[in-house]
C-alpha cells in the first residue's frame, strides 16, 4: 500500500512539474459588425447607429454555425445597435451577457483581454477597430482596415504555451 502511494505521490509531482502541464489555451475572436441598414427612413450611409439589415441579420444567425466548435467565456461588443445586434443570437444561445468596451481605447482592451487565461472571447467591433484590435493582441502590424462591404470576415486568434496563432476566415 505504502508503495502505491509513493507511486501516485511521484506521479502527481512528475506530471505537475512537466512543461505544458498547466498550459491554458486562450481564444479570441473578432469580428466585424454584419451589415448595417442605411435605408431606414432619416437614415443615410453616415448614420451613426443603424440597424442591421436582413442581410445583417441573416449573417448574424450564419454565425452560430461558423463557430460551432466555440463555447464563449464572454462576448464583448462596442456600445452600437449593429455590433450588439450581431452578435445577439449567440449571447442568447450560450446565456451569455454582452459585454461594452470603448472602441477608442484598444490598447487597454487589448491587454485586458490577453489577462484572461484560458478562456474563448467572443469581440465584435468595426471595419477599423477590429483589425487594429488583431493586430494589438498579435503585437504585429499585420492587418488593415477592412473595406465598406467586407462583413464575411473574422479573426480566430489562440495563444497556447506562449505561442500565437491567427487564423482569417472568411464566412
Amino acid at each position: 500500500m505504502k508503495r502505491i502511494f509513493t507511486f501516485i505521490v511521484l506521479a502527481i509531482c512528475f506530471a505537475t512539474a512537466m512543461p505544458g502541464a498547466h498550459a491554458q489555451t486562450s481564444t479570441y475572436i473578432l469580428l466585424r459588425h454584419a451589415e448595417k441598414d442605411t435605408s431606414v427612413a432619416g437614415s443615410s450611409a453616415m448614420r451613426a447607429d443603424p440597424p442591421l439589415s436582413k442581410e445583417g441579420e441573416l449573417r448574424a444567425q450564419k454565425l452560430l454555425a461558423v463557430l460551432k466548435d466555440y463555447v464563449p467565456d464572454m462576448i464583448y461588443s462596442t456600445n452600437y445597435t449593429r455590433t450588439r445586434s450581431t452578435v445577439a443570437p449567440l449571447a442568447v444561445k450560450f446565456n451569455k451577457e454582452v459585454k461594452l468596451y470603448d472602441p477608442r481605447n484598444l490598447a487597454a482592451f487589448a491587454e485586458q483581454l490577453l489577462q484572461e487565461k484560458g478562456k474563448t472571447i467572443i469581440v465584435v467591433g468595426h471595419s477599423n477597430t477590429t483589425p487594429a484590435l488583431v493586430n494589438l493582441l498579435t503585437k504585429e502590424n499585420t492587418y488593415k482596415d477592412l473595406d465598406d462591404n467586407v462583413y464575411n470576415q473574422l479573426w480566430i486568434v489562440t495563444v497556447s504555451e506562449g505561442k500565437m496563432v491567427t487564423k482569417v476566415v472568411v464566412y
